[in-house]
């Protein structure tokens, strides 16, 4: 198969996906319960997505701009706004390819910056890995608040005895592949070795730099963000602006797993949001219509931003 015919399917499949769960999602409603989220969608309140945009604008910001430290402390330069428009880059690529982000995201360095796009690559990924952390560390708090409810959610939907299969299976092709990085000699295992190594020394930035405390309160601004980005939007319905902060924190957990796992939650994140709101007794039809009211601003914010990052770029460095 050759390398064209893998990237086009790469894109088609998570976009026929999300193409799927939205008629599958909308298949199960009465055209009296499509009315019924016709009248969500109308009656909202903006003005609390509004907010909610302006959060997700600050954590996008935070993001540009801690990512300055890791790759100060690797000795490249990059001003804030080529980091701002490069993560704006990074989201609206996502949308196309999941986690196509992070690569686009090193490319804009190396073409406006000539930052090494291994060593750029590596600080996106130790960003990654502590995001990583934190997320699983949200997973945990939902887990403590609100454990029976999401217990029976995810037992639900995710086959345990399969997933440990599979998981044995990683884990014996995951030794095979590092013993095999360690003791070929072989001309594109070194070649790799040699970009792993650029990777290396960008992930053990953000453990070395100098500035760790900076680096990690941008970290606790980003996230914050993520939260009250949720948090704000649930005002704009009445019937989700009464839960509570565990159905909160639960539900953003859920919704950013749809988001990292599939084009940026397309078709996955408003069915994860309905789902889990209905543990609650958030009518499924008020569920829904909030998820799409959420990823849909979103969306048009990181289309936004996005394309004016791919304008601007050219303008920021007209002298280069």
């Amino acid at each position: 198969m050759n390398e064209k015919v893998k990237k086009t399917i790469g894109i088609v499949l998570p976009l026929l996906l999300g193409v799927f769960l939205v008629f599958y999602t909308y298949n199960k409603f009465t055209d009296q319960q499509l009315e019924e989220m016709k009248g969500y969608f109308k009656n909202a309140n903006y003005s609390f997505i509004a907010i909610s945009s302006f959060f997700s604008i600050v954590s996008l910001a935070a993001r540009g701009y801690r990512w300055r430290y890791s790759l100060e402390h690797m000795g490249y330069l990059s001003s804030f706004p080529n980091n701002f428009s490069a993560v704006c880059i990074g989201y609206l690529m996502n949308y196309t390819v999941p986690r196509s982000g992070e690569v686009s995201r090193a490319l804009v360095l190396k073409k406006y910056n000539d930052i090494p796009f291994d060593k750029a690559f590596g600080t996106i990924i130790a960003e990654r890995v502590i995001d990583l952390f934190i997320l699983i560390g949200f997973i945990f708090t939902a887990l403590i608040l609100q454990f029976d409810q999401l217990q029976a959610f995810l037992s639900s939907i995710i086959p345990v005895e399969k997933l440990i299969y599979v998981g044995f299976i990683g884990a014996f092709g995951f030794i095979s592949v590092v013993l095999l990085f360690i003791y070929s000699n072989w001309k594109p295992i070194v070649f790799i070795k040699e970009k792993v190594a650029g990777l290396v020394e960008g992930l053990l930035s953000a453990f070395k730099m100098p500035h760790r405390v900076p680096f990690m309160m941008y970290t606790a601004v980003i996230w914050v963000s993520y939260v009250l980005t949720f948090y704000s939007a649930v005002f704009a319905l009445p019937e989700t602006s009464g839960i509570s902060i565990g159905v909160i924190i639960t539900a953003f957990v859920v919704g950013s797993l749809a988001v990292t796992f599939t084009n940026g939650g397309f078709g996955a994140f408003p069915l994860m949001i309905a789902q889990i709101l209905l543990l609650y007794n958030i009518p499924e039809t008020a569920g829904t219509a909030f998820g799409w009211i959420l990823w849909s601003s979103q969306t048009a914010l990181v289309v936004l931003l996005g394309g004016i990052s791919f304008l601007l770029l050219p303008v920021f460095n007209r002298k280069k």
